[in-house]
């Protein structure tokens, strides 16, 4: 079939070597045997879920967690076979794994490249041995470089790096060190984000209800003069800011997240996975033994299905402006009216012309887009829209 429609696909291995104390996603420890019967199940609905989408062809694949480099190498080799077998990839998919430094092997990586897989993302955080304890991370800063040299020797020449910013006892100086450490190996992807300390997580007992835990988070002026210097530092090193956390060198953006951000629809597959189909947004179930133990039968895997919505205009209006304004590039007003067929400036003038006026964004019609300031303040300006 000519002219298909693009799909991405979102693939969640929940597996951790062990869980962080500021993550608040969907993973946790478990027995290899537990392992193998979830990558079953799921190279199961991997096959079921393909035939809603025979019109799709698939643009971009991302394995997330979790830790999906946890996974046994054959488990991962049988899942990416069954993508391979049932859907309609382009031959140049742009294909990522997540991957924690000390979970990697010549024979894994040997196998994602087998399997198709082209990028790999690795976890880094911060390249302070004392930071990354503090994170409860199992690494170190030289099991990352053992981590990244297997990589590049495996041939791989898409790789981004996380990075996190505002860490309790981080400073100036040993924030500026981990970038420049990391910009020494030239990745092509760099993702920074500031720590959040999300509720439910061990870092909220200790740095949110109950209150400051020692070391102490930088204070606010640190942690914006750390987001000042992590774009001035990447710019100067040739690191082009394609969106509110992330940088690459040109044309090594990440296809996957610039889909999220640009309304391109995407399948989830596995345990709380989410999706947005032809207007429709659902999620996969999320408690990990009734998605073991549901049946695999002609209700399959519809009845995985959770929290089923179909957008409305308005909510995908909405979407096309908070989401595609944290593309520093921002939002057309003619790609506007060519989705929705309404004037983008009819619809959300007094938004834009609030946001212009308070200096957070700017207008060159048919073009928006977040100023500097904006950015600063992207939580509040992409409210607006809402």
């Amino acid at each position: 079939m000519k002219n298909k429609k693009q799909l991405e696909l979102y693939i969640h291995i929940p597996f951790c070597a062990r869980k962080c104390e500021y993550c608040d996603f969907l993973s946790f420890v478990t027995p290899m045997s537990v392992q193998r019967a979830y990558a079953e199940k799921l190279t199961e609905e991997i096959i079921a879920e393909s035939t809603g989408v025979k019109d799709y062809q698939v643009s971009t694949i991302f394995i997330g967690g979790g830790t999906p480099s946890v996974l046994p190498s054959d488990c991962m080799e049988q899942i990416m076979a069954a993508v391979w077998q049932h859907y309609d990839v382009k031959e140049d998919a742009e294909i990522t794994i997540e991957a924690n430094p000390g979970t990697l092997t010549e024979e894994k990586l040997k196998i994602y490249r087998m399997a198709g897989i082209n990028r790999i993302s690795l976890g880094l955080q911060s390249a302070d041995d004392w930071e990354l304890r503090l994170l409860g991370r199992i690494h170190t800063y030289d099991d990352f470089l053992k981590s990244f040299q297997r990589v590049r020797l495996a041939g791989f020449d898409n790789v981004n790096v996380d990075l996190m910013s505002a860490l309790p006892g981080q400073t100036m100086e040993s924030w500026e060190k981990t970038m420049k450490k990391v910009l020494m190996l030239r990745p092509e992807h760099i993702s920074a984000y500031s720590l959040i300390v999300e509720p439910g997580t061990p870092f909220y007992d200790k740095y949110g209800c109950l209150g400051e835990a020692y070391p102490p988070l930088p204070d606010e002026d640190t942690e914006r003069e750390m987001y000042y210097m992590t774009e001035q530092i990447l710019l100067d090193h040739g690191y082009e800011r394609y969106e509110i956390s992330n940088y690459s060198r040109p044309g090594k953006e990440c296809r996957h997240n610039i889909g999220y951000w640009t309304g391109v629809d995407y399948l989830g597959l596995g345990l709380g996975a989410s999706s947005y189909v032809s207007g429709y947004r659902f999620r996969k179930e999320c408690d990990l033994s009734v998605y073991l133990d549901i049946h695999t039968g002609k209700e399959f895997p519809g009845n995985l299905y959770r929290d089923i919505n179909f957008l409305t205009t308005k909510e995908k209006m909405e979407e096309f402006m908070f989401l595609g304004l944290r593309m520093t590039k921002g939002v057309s007003g003619s790609r506007f009216a060519e989705k929705f067929g309404h004037n983008m400036w009819n619809i959300y003038g007094k938004q834009i012309e609030k946001l212009e006026k308070e200096g957070l964004l700017e207008v060159r019609k048919p073009e928006i887009k977040l100023t500097s300031k904006g950015i600063d303040l992207s939580n509040y300006a992409l409210s607006q829209f809402i």
